[in-house]
Order: structure tokens, then sequence, then C-alpha cells
């Protein structure tokens, strides 16, 4: 069965960091690219950060260059995002993201999210 939990969100201040987390299984994590993707009240879906099966890390959204950084362990099957500087505008529903992409078709997976709120 197929997984992707992320975990991590919460309250916090402007300022301050959070390290989220999004673990993998049921599926080769290592044959897998890994996005982050936020979706904001009344917004739509954005993508945050990319991340390639071989760890380069390829997209960040303009807005978070800077202070969030993606990375993975293929070891434990999962992804991570380490926010800084949080700004109230960051709050948001996190989705982790798998994407295999084959010669013919793609396979996607979404993980249920994880709410961050930065607020005061």
């Amino acid at each position: 069965q197929v997984q992707l939990v992320e975990s991590g969100g919460g309250l916090v201040q402007p300022g301050g960091s959070l390290k989220l987390s999004c673990a993998a299984s049921g599926f080769a994590f290592t044959n897998y690219d890994m996005r982050w993707y936020r979706q904001a009240p009344g917004k739509e879906r954005e993508l945050v950060a990319a991340i390639t099966r071989a760890g380069i890390v390829t997209n960040y959204v303009d807005s978070v260059k800077g202070r969030f950084t993606v990375s993975r362990d293929n070891a434990k099957s999962t992804v991570y995002l380490q926010m800084n500087s949080l700004k109230p505008e960051d709050t948001a529903v996190y989705y982790c993201n798998a994407r295999f992409r084959g010669p013919i078709s793609s396979v996607d997976y979404w993980g249920e999210g994880t709410l961050v709120t930065v607020s005061s």
C-alpha cells in the first residue's frame, strides 16, 4: 500500500522555523522525484520545492528562496523541507508529492498534507 505521510506542521511565530518530513512507503522511493506543494486558503496549490531522485534540487518558488531547503534521505525513504524565517504568507497546507516519469506516462502519489500556520 502506497503511503506518503507528512509531519512537522504546526503553529509558529513569524521568523520561526519548522522542519517538515514526508515518510514514504509502498513504492520504490529511490526511483521517484519528490516535491513539496502548498495550498493557502482560497488559493491554488503551488509547487514550493523539488528534488530529483538523485538528490539534485531543481526548483524553489521565488517566495521561499533563501529560506526553505529541501532534502531527502533515500535510506529512510523520507523527504524533508526545512523552513526558516517563516512569514504569515507561508501559512498553508503543505503536501508531499512523489513523481515517477516513465517513457510514456507518469505516476503521482500524494500525501494528505500537514498544516503550517505562521501567526503571532
